[in-house]
């Protein structure tokens, strides 16, 4: 067996339950089966649907910020309450609580890891943006 290098930036990983691991262009299909952990470099907030909330209703996300700065924004549980702001700098990781609305800024351009269950996820338009 060869075992060759991975692209991270334009791959994605399918980590399945019974144990196998494989690789696949990235591409925006939600309904994989096992978790799925995605790397980009992001220049510009449309890099990170920052105008959008996200949701895993499936699992728990972790959100990485392996180089740069970004802040993870949680959407408030009810309405009248603030949003949760965690800044993430190079190194860093924040676990998304699964079914969090949660969307992402950038204070520089970054690089994120994210590892989460894809399937049902869905994003929602932010009002305010």
């Amino acid at each position: 067996m060869t075992i060759t290098p991975i692209d991270l930036l334009a791959s994605s990983l399918h980590l399945h339950q019974d144990g196998q691991v494989h690789t696949e262009k990235r591409t925006p299909d939600s309904d994989q089966d096992g978790w799925q952990l995605t790397a980009f470099h992001a220049k510009t907030g449309a890099d990170v649907h920052a105008d959008h909330w996200e949701i895993h209703p499936e699992a728990e996300e972790v959100v990485s910020c392996i180089i740069g700065k970004i802040r993870l924004h949680l959407r408030p549980d009810r309405p009248g309450q603030q949003e949760e702001e965690i800044r993430l700098v190079a190194g860093t990781a924040a676990i998304v609580p699964r079914g969090r609305w949660h969307r992402i800024e950038l204070d520089i351009p970054s690089t994120i890891m994210a590892v989460t269950l894809p399937r049902g996820s869905r994003l929602e338009k932010r009002a305010d943006a």
